[in-house]
Protein backbone atom coordinates (compact mmCIF):
# COMPACT_ATOMS: atom_id res chain seq x y z
CA UNK A 1 0.00 0.00 0.00
CA UNK A 2 2.77 2.43 0.65
CA UNK A 3 3.96 2.74 -2.67
CA UNK A 4 0.45 3.72 -3.79
CA UNK A 5 -0.24 6.61 -1.47
CA UNK A 6 1.50 10.17 -1.94
CA UNK A 7 3.17 11.39 1.01
CA UNK A 8 0.22 13.24 2.91
CA UNK A 9 -1.76 10.39 2.26
CA UNK A 10 0.71 8.11 4.18
CA UNK A 11 0.54 10.66 6.88
CA UNK A 12 -2.78 10.82 6.97
CA UNK A 13 -2.92 6.74 7.43
CA UNK A 14 -0.53 6.71 10.35
CA UNK A 15 -2.36 9.37 12.16
CA UNK A 16 -5.07 7.90 12.13
CA UNK A 17 -3.88 4.68 12.82
CA UNK A 18 -2.51 5.24 15.68
CA UNK A 19 -5.23 7.40 16.83
CA UNK A 20 -7.24 4.53 16.37
CA UNK A 21 -5.73 2.54 19.56
CA UNK A 22 -7.18 5.21 22.27
CA UNK A 23 -10.53 3.42 21.29
CA UNK A 24 -11.39 0.76 23.48
CA UNK A 25 -14.07 -2.27 23.79
CA UNK A 26 -17.27 -0.72 24.87
CA UNK A 27 -16.60 3.04 24.07
CA UNK A 28 -18.76 5.38 22.66
CA UNK A 29 -16.40 6.91 20.43
CA UNK A 30 -17.63 10.51 17.96
CA UNK A 31 -16.40 10.07 14.39
CA UNK A 32 -15.01 13.20 13.08
CA UNK A 33 -15.66 14.36 9.30
CA UNK A 34 -13.36 15.23 6.81
CA UNK A 35 -10.35 12.95 4.36
CA UNK A 36 -8.02 12.24 7.67
CA UNK A 37 -11.46 11.39 10.00
CA UNK A 38 -12.24 8.72 6.59
CA UNK A 39 -8.87 7.01 7.08
CA UNK A 40 -10.28 6.59 11.07
CA UNK A 41 -13.03 5.16 9.76
CA UNK A 42 -11.37 2.67 7.65
CA UNK A 43 -8.53 1.70 10.27
CA UNK A 44 -11.57 0.89 13.25
CA UNK A 45 -13.47 -1.02 10.48
CA UNK A 46 -10.22 -2.85 10.39
CA UNK A 47 -9.91 -3.55 14.52
CA UNK A 48 -13.42 -4.04 14.36
CA UNK A 49 -12.91 -7.28 11.65
CA UNK A 50 -8.54 -8.59 13.04
CA UNK A 51 -9.05 -7.57 16.85
CA UNK A 52 -13.12 -8.28 17.41
CA UNK A 53 -13.15 -4.72 18.41
CA UNK A 54 -16.26 -3.59 19.84
CA UNK A 55 -17.67 0.31 19.96
CA UNK A 56 -20.22 2.72 18.86
CA UNK A 57 -19.93 5.48 16.59
CA UNK A 58 -21.55 8.89 16.87
CA UNK A 59 -20.44 10.14 12.95
CA UNK A 60 -20.49 14.19 12.85
CA UNK A 61 -21.77 14.00 9.29
CA UNK A 62 -24.18 12.52 6.80
CA UNK A 63 -21.16 11.81 5.18
CA UNK A 64 -19.39 10.09 7.94
CA UNK A 65 -22.27 8.32 8.69
CA UNK A 66 -22.76 6.62 5.57
CA UNK A 67 -19.14 5.24 5.26
CA UNK A 68 -19.56 4.20 8.59
CA UNK A 69 -22.61 2.31 7.95
CA UNK A 70 -21.00 0.84 4.87
CA UNK A 71 -18.17 -0.62 6.72
CA UNK A 72 -20.00 -2.29 9.22
CA UNK A 73 -20.03 0.16 12.23
CA UNK A 74 -22.13 0.12 15.27
CA UNK A 75 -23.93 4.07 14.40
CA UNK A 76 -26.41 5.45 16.87
CA UNK A 77 -27.01 9.06 17.17
CA UNK A 78 -25.85 12.17 19.81
CA UNK A 79 -29.10 12.19 21.19
CA UNK A 80 -28.87 8.08 22.19
CA UNK A 81 -25.57 8.57 23.12
CA UNK A 82 -26.23 11.56 25.30
CA UNK A 83 -22.28 11.62 26.72
CA UNK A 84 -19.23 9.93 24.46
CA UNK A 85 -16.09 8.18 25.99
CA UNK A 86 -13.86 10.27 23.04
CA UNK A 87 -13.85 12.29 19.61
CA UNK A 88 -11.44 11.63 17.20
CA UNK A 89 -11.58 14.05 14.11
CA UNK A 90 -9.27 16.10 11.92
CA UNK A 91 -8.65 19.69 11.92
CA UNK A 92 -7.66 22.10 9.50
CA UNK A 93 -4.79 24.00 11.70
CA UNK A 94 -3.55 23.64 15.31
CA UNK A 95 -1.11 25.65 17.49
CA UNK A 96 0.95 24.65 20.50
CA UNK A 97 -1.92 25.26 22.92
CA UNK A 98 -4.13 22.81 20.49
CA UNK A 99 -6.42 25.34 19.75
CA UNK A 100 -7.96 24.44 15.88
CA UNK A 101 -9.51 25.90 13.09
CA UNK A 102 -11.96 23.56 11.81
CA UNK A 103 -14.65 23.27 9.19
CA UNK A 104 -13.24 23.01 5.68
CA UNK A 105 -15.25 19.90 5.78
CA UNK A 106 -18.48 22.09 6.35
CA UNK A 107 -19.05 20.20 9.21
CA UNK A 108 -18.36 22.56 12.69
CA UNK A 109 -21.68 23.16 13.91
CA UNK A 110 -21.83 18.83 14.70
CA UNK A 111 -18.57 18.68 14.83
CA UNK A 112 -17.91 21.25 18.18
CA UNK A 113 -21.31 19.96 19.46
CA UNK A 114 -20.08 16.62 19.61
CA UNK A 115 -16.37 17.27 20.41
CA UNK A 116 -17.72 18.67 23.74
CA UNK A 117 -20.21 16.08 24.65
CA UNK A 118 -17.17 14.06 25.18
CA UNK A 119 -14.49 13.48 28.17
CA UNK A 120 -11.83 13.53 25.06
CA UNK A 121 -11.40 14.61 22.25
CA UNK A 122 -8.09 13.22 20.11
CA UNK A 123 -7.37 15.16 16.70
CA UNK A 124 -5.47 13.28 13.53
CA UNK A 125 -3.25 15.40 11.44
CA UNK A 126 -0.73 16.07 9.07
CA UNK A 127 2.48 18.02 9.76
CA UNK A 128 0.92 20.88 7.10
CA UNK A 129 -1.55 21.76 9.72
CA UNK A 130 0.68 22.97 12.53
CA UNK A 131 0.94 26.47 12.98
CA UNK A 132 2.57 29.09 15.29
CA UNK A 133 -0.72 31.02 14.76
CA UNK A 134 -4.22 30.36 13.94
CA UNK A 135 -5.34 32.44 10.74
CA UNK A 136 -3.68 31.39 7.64
CA UNK A 137 -6.35 28.94 6.60
CA UNK A 138 -9.74 31.08 6.38
CA UNK A 139 -11.84 30.76 9.49
CA UNK A 140 -15.45 29.31 8.65
CA UNK A 141 -18.56 30.48 10.48
CA UNK A 142 -21.83 28.67 9.55
CA UNK A 143 -24.83 31.47 9.68
CA UNK A 144 -28.88 30.77 9.23
CA UNK A 145 -29.67 31.40 5.26
CA UNK A 146 -32.31 34.53 6.50
CA UNK A 147 -30.37 37.75 6.00
CA UNK A 148 -27.11 35.99 5.37
CA UNK A 149 -25.99 39.65 4.03
CA UNK A 150 -26.90 41.17 7.17
CA UNK A 151 -24.52 38.80 9.39
CA UNK A 152 -21.71 39.28 6.75
CA UNK A 153 -21.66 43.03 7.09
CA UNK A 154 -21.74 42.34 10.76
CA UNK A 155 -18.61 40.26 10.70
CA UNK A 156 -16.76 42.61 8.57
CA UNK A 157 -17.67 45.28 10.97
CA UNK A 158 -17.04 43.12 14.15
CA UNK A 159 -13.25 42.31 12.68
CA UNK A 160 -12.25 46.43 12.53
CA UNK A 161 -11.82 45.69 16.15
CA UNK A 162 -10.25 42.42 16.21
CA UNK A 163 -6.66 41.59 16.18
CA UNK A 164 -6.69 40.36 12.73
CA UNK A 165 -4.32 40.88 9.65
CA UNK A 166 -7.29 40.00 6.88
CA UNK A 167 -11.06 41.14 7.35
CA UNK A 168 -12.43 39.50 3.79
CA UNK A 169 -15.37 37.40 3.70
CA UNK A 170 -17.00 35.18 1.48
CA UNK A 171 -19.78 33.35 1.17
CA UNK A 172 -19.00 29.77 0.37
CA UNK A 173 -20.37 27.91 -2.88
CA UNK A 174 -20.93 24.16 -4.37
CA UNK A 175 -20.48 25.54 -7.84
CA UNK A 176 -23.37 28.19 -8.51
CA UNK A 177 -25.03 27.56 -5.56
CA UNK A 178 -24.58 28.02 -1.78
CA UNK A 179 -23.21 25.73 -0.07
CA UNK A 180 -25.42 24.39 2.34
CA UNK A 181 -24.71 22.19 5.57
CA UNK A 182 -26.23 19.27 7.11
CA UNK A 183 -28.30 21.72 8.66
CA UNK A 184 -29.49 24.18 5.71
CA UNK A 185 -27.28 26.57 7.15
CA UNK A 186 -24.66 28.64 4.98
CA UNK A 187 -21.26 29.03 5.59
CA UNK A 188 -19.18 32.26 5.60
CA UNK A 189 -15.09 31.79 4.90
CA UNK A 190 -13.00 34.86 7.22
CA UNK A 191 -9.93 35.25 5.11
CA UNK A 192 -7.94 36.54 8.96
CA UNK A 193 -4.52 35.28 7.83
CA UNK A 194 -3.39 36.06 11.39
CA UNK A 195 -5.71 35.42 14.78
CA UNK A 196 -4.11 37.04 17.25
CA UNK A 197 -6.91 36.48 19.94
CA UNK A 198 -8.65 33.25 19.42
CA UNK A 199 -10.15 33.17 22.01
CA UNK A 200 -12.23 36.51 22.37
CA UNK A 201 -12.38 36.19 18.42
CA UNK A 202 -14.79 32.91 19.20
CA UNK A 203 -16.85 34.37 21.64
CA UNK A 204 -17.28 37.77 19.68
CA UNK A 205 -18.48 35.67 16.47
CA UNK A 206 -21.27 33.97 18.41
CA UNK A 207 -22.86 37.45 19.33
CA UNK A 208 -23.50 37.99 15.62
CA UNK A 209 -27.22 38.09 14.91
CA UNK A 210 -27.72 35.22 12.56
CA UNK A 211 -24.25 33.36 13.38
CA UNK A 212 -25.18 29.54 14.22
CA UNK A 213 -21.40 28.60 15.32
CA UNK A 214 -17.40 29.59 14.27
CA UNK A 215 -14.85 26.80 13.52
CA UNK A 216 -12.59 28.08 17.02
CA UNK A 217 -12.33 24.83 19.07
CA UNK A 218 -10.63 26.52 22.02
CA UNK A 219 -10.05 24.36 25.32
CA UNK A 220 -11.35 21.43 23.42
CA UNK A 221 -9.15 19.29 22.06
CA UNK A 222 -6.78 17.30 24.49
CA UNK A 223 -4.32 15.18 22.23
CA UNK A 224 -2.97 15.65 18.77
CA UNK A 225 -1.69 13.00 17.03
CA UNK A 226 0.24 14.17 13.83
CA UNK A 227 1.40 11.77 11.18
CA UNK A 228 4.61 11.85 8.94
CA UNK A 229 5.34 10.80 5.20
CA UNK A 230 7.77 8.72 6.78
CA UNK A 231 5.53 6.77 9.44
CA UNK A 232 6.47 8.81 12.06
CA UNK A 233 4.16 9.72 14.22
CA UNK A 234 4.03 12.70 17.07
CA UNK A 235 1.64 12.28 19.95
CA UNK A 236 0.75 16.18 21.80
CA UNK A 237 -0.55 15.65 24.79
CA UNK A 238 -1.71 19.13 26.54
CA UNK A 239 -3.46 17.74 29.94
CA UNK A 240 0.38 15.97 30.25
CA UNK A 241 2.37 18.57 28.94
CA UNK A 242 3.89 15.18 26.68
CA UNK A 243 5.26 14.87 22.70
CA UNK A 244 5.82 10.91 22.55
CA UNK A 245 6.85 9.69 19.21
CA UNK A 246 6.20 5.93 17.62
CA UNK A 247 6.83 4.66 13.87
CA UNK A 248 3.97 2.67 11.90
CA UNK A 249 4.58 0.23 9.44
CA UNK A 250 2.61 0.37 6.04
CA UNK A 251 1.13 -2.54 4.92
CA UNK A 252 2.21 -2.96 1.55
CA UNK A 253 -0.28 -6.08 1.03
CA UNK A 254 -3.60 -4.32 2.65
CA UNK A 255 -5.56 -2.68 0.02
CA UNK A 256 -8.37 -1.66 2.53
CA UNK A 257 -7.60 2.07 2.52
CA UNK A 258 -6.28 2.59 -0.81
CA UNK A 259 -9.77 4.00 -1.89
CA UNK A 260 -9.54 6.96 -0.10
CA UNK A 261 -6.33 8.18 -1.26
CA UNK A 262 -7.11 12.05 -2.71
Amino acid sequence: MSGELSPIDKAKFVAARKAAEYVQDGMTVGLGTGSTAAWLVRCLADKMQTEGLTFKGVPTSTRTAALANQLGLNVISLDEARWLDLTIDGADEFDKDLNLIKGGGGALLQEKIVATASDQMVVISDVSKRVDTLGNFPLPVEVIPFGWQTSKALLEELLVSMDVLGRKTTLRMNGDAPYVTDEGNHILDCHLNRIGNARQLALALNQVPGVVENGLFIDICDIVVMGHGDGKVETHDINAGTIGEDQIDFLDTDNLFTDLAD
